[in-house]
């Protein structure tokens, strides 16, 4: 699968369907065929070249969902670029880090964004409605090569510093074409765009369904987190395939909204262990739809490992399944040497879909991606943290994390981040931060002598 790229495969559905529906935002009444989507994308990749945007730059994305952010994430790959989500609802002070790690000097935004970015002089922002009328492009014809950089999504760092990992086409491709071989999406679908862009879920949601002739529906801003709005759009719009992470699966089945969505044929999980519970009263409640449960770091190109939900499964948790192509995984001990089935361990993955790097940290880089020792022939494997063992019919099976970071709703957290941020505090001498019933996170602070609780 690595040799392609997304894009051709986009574009080859341009040519073949260009009125197609394409992308539909129905909070903004918007709607594109695949040859305006195309055409709209194509003028703003032509004016990022124009402004010198080259291969593996980084190019910044601050919106809210919207048809501006499909063009622009569809542009700046295009243009050989790799795009940096960067959420408006996050703080200033994280999107000033985020712009300076990458080296992001150009940035593309709207007006609903625009407030919240903080003024960084090395980066140009700009925004897109001021370039609304370029007129439709031409494809740019770029030669994408399969280690050139796709997208970089920053996750939580251990050390109190976000880390971006840089994702290339090779593996994005990869992962997409094992996803529409496995699970055949059509072309009269539509998938839901709900997912912030800042989490690599979003990246199947935006271009899976560009790359197979199906229909792209965007939800408003917000409206990932309301169930009963969910399932109101989710009816209105026909959706039939969609991502939860199990917190927000169990909220929506929790208020019964799973009987208003006959359309639902694919219900798709990832980001928090799923409850063998969670997975039964999803099923009675979405008969007709298949419970699809995947696994997968930000390093390794959405998800590596896949299990389809069966009716009659027992047990306590869900099985992660299997790798999926071109993917190796290995349960290691701490000599790395291959635990036996049913012996826990550390899972490590090898293959196409691992990241390039964390940008800009060679150190960080070489500790998580460290040397092949099952191939001869220089690979490299990701060291995922999490800790799981082979069940004896060969599934692998997740059973928790080997250092401080949590998932809270789907969020990967490192608590060593929050208790950098606490010891950044003047007034605070030592801090600890856990995660309690998987719900919350509590911080326990120590002051410094002469320092009182209501000051600090």
């Amino acid at each position: 699968h690595e040799a392609g790229n997304v894009l051709a495969l986009i574009e080859a559905q341009v040519q073949a369907h260009p009125k197609r529906a394409a992308l539909r935002v129905p909070h903004t009444g918007q709607t594109l065929d695949y040859g305006q989507l195309n055409g709209r994308a194509n003028a703003l990749a032509q004016w990022l070249m124009a402004q010198g945007v080259t291969r593996d730059q980084r190019v910044g994305v601050c919106m809210e969902r919207s048809a501006e952010m499909v063009l622009a994430l569809l542009a700046i790959m295009k243009a050989g670029a790799a795009y940096v989500p960067m959420d408006p609802d996050y703080p200033p002070q994280r999107l000033r880090y985020f712009i300076e790690d990458s080296r992001t000097s150009l940035l593309l935004t709207h007006a609903a964004a625009r407030g919240q970015l903080p003024e960084v002089p090395a980066c140009r922002i700009v925004d897109v409605a001021t370039l609304a009328d370029l007129p439709p492009a031409h494809n740019p014809g770029l030669e994408i090569h399969p280690e050139q950089l796709a997208y970089v999504i920053y996750t939580s760092g251990s050390t109190g510093q976000p880390k971006g990992a840089a994702n290339r086409h090779g593996s994005l491709h990869n992962r997409l074409a094992w996803m529409q071989a496995a699970y055949q999406l059509g072309p009269n679908e539509r998938v839901l765009q709900k997912t912030p862009f800042g989490f690599d879920v979003s990246v199947w949601e935006f271009f899976w369904p560009l790359m197979t002739g199906a229909e792209l529906v965007m939800a408003a801003p917000g409206e990932h987190r309301d169930p009963a709005r969910l399932a109101a759009l989710i009816g209105e719009t026909g959706i039939t395939t969609l991502h939860f992470v199990p917190s927000m699966l169990q909220a929506f089945v929790n208020d019964g909204h799973g009987a208003d969505c006959p359309s639902l044929r694919r219900v798709i999980c990832s980001g928090e262990a799923l409850p063998m519970e969670l997975q039964q009263q999803a099923q009675r409640q979405l008969p007709q739809a298949t419970l699809i449960n995947l696994y997968g770091p930000t390093e390794a190109a959405i998800d590596v490992t896949h299990w389809t939900c069966q009716p009659d499964d027992r047990g306590n948790s869900v099985p992660i399944g299997r790798p999926i192509s071109a993917t190796q995984t290995y349960v290691l001990d701490a000599a790395m040497q291959l635990a036996p089935p049913g012996v826990a361990g550390e899972l490590y993955l090898g293959g196409v879909n691992l990241a390039r790097a964390y940008l800009n940290k060679p150190g960080l880089t070489a500790e998580r991606f460290v040397a092949d020792p099952f191939s001869g022939n220089g690979q490299r494997l990701y060291r995922t943290g999490d800790l799981v063992r082979w069940r004896e019919d060969g599934q692998l099976m997740y059973l928790g994390r080997l250092d401080h970071q949590v998932k809270l709703r789907g969020l990967r957290i490192e608590l060593g981040e929050i208790e950098a941020a606490l010891l950044a505090q003047p007034s605070i001498r030592e801090a600890v931060v856990v995660a309690v019933d998987g719900q919350r996170l509590a911080a326990y602070v120590s002051l410094h002598q002469g320092q009182r609780h209501d000051e600090a």
